[in-house]
C-alpha cells in the first residue's frame, strides 16, 4: 500500500516490526505538490514504543490485518493473563510482556477489554477508558482538616498506587483512568 493511502488507525509492517499508525502528517515543499512526504507517528505492537517514520507518497508499506476481539479477564495463570472472548468464548493467554503496565488495571471480571490479534495470535491488549478497583490501603480521613483537600496515596487491589481525595477510605471502589493512571471518581 502506498504511503499516501495510509490513514490513522491502520496497522502496518515496517522492517519486520508491527506498528499502529497514530498520526499522519502530509507536507508538500512546493505549491505544485512535488516531492510530497508523509510523516507517521507509529506505535509498536506489542509494547507501544513510539517510532517516527517519513516516507515519500509513492513509498510502500505493508498493511497488516489486525483483529480486535472484545474480551473479559478470566484469571491469572502464573505470570500470564487469560482473557475470554465475549462472543465465542475463545481463551487468549497474554504473557506479561504483552500486558506490560496494563497489569495494574486488571482485576477479576474486568470487561470491555479488546485483545488484538494478528494471524489468530494475541499481540496486544486494549483496556477500557476507566476501570473500577477496590482501595485496600489508604490513610484514614483527617477530621477537621483545613479546607484545602490534598490527595493522599492509596494502594489498590491490583497493587497499583494512585492519589485519591481525602474522603476515600479503605474498602471503597474507585474509578481509575487507564490513560492517565489517575483517580476518576467513585465507582
Amino acid at each position: 500500500m502506498k504511503a499516501s493511502e495510509i490513514k490513522r488507525g491502520f496497522v502496518v509492517e515496517h522492517e519486520g516490526k508491527i506498528y499502529q499508525v497514530r498520526e499522519v502528517e502530509r507536507s508538500a515543499p512546493t505549491a505544485r505538490g512535488g516531492n510530497v512526504t508523509f510523516r507517521f507517528a507509529l506505535y509498536a505492537i506489542p509494547g507501544g514504543q513510539k517510532y517516527d517514520l517519513s516516507l515519500r507518497a509513492e513509498d510502500e508499506l505493508k498493511e497488516v490485518d489486525l483483529t480486535r476481539r472484545q474480551s473479559t479477564f478470566s484469571y491469572k495463570d502464573g505470570d500470564a493473563f487469560v482473557f475470554m472472548d465475549a462472543e465465542d468464548y475463545t481463551q487468549y493467554v497474554l504473557g506479561p510482556e504483552l500486558v506490560g503496565d496494563a497489569a495494574g488495571y486488571i482485576a477479576d471480571g474486568l470487561e470491555g477489554c479488546y485483545v488484538q490479534l494478528i494471524d489468530e495470535q494475541p499481540v496486544a491488549l486494549q483496556l477500557p477508558p476507566s476501570v473500577a478497583l477496590t482501595v485496600i490501603d489508604t490513610a484514614p480521613e483527617l477530621k477537621g482538616a483545613t479546607a484545602t483537600k490534598r490527595p493522599k496515596p492509596a494502594r489498590l487491589e491490583t497493587g497499583l498506587e494512585i492519589l485519591v481525595p481525602d474522603y476515600i477510605a479503605s474498602g471503597d471502589r474507585v474509578l481509575v483512568s487507564t490513560a492517565t493512571g489517575e483517580f476518576a471518581g467513585r465507582a
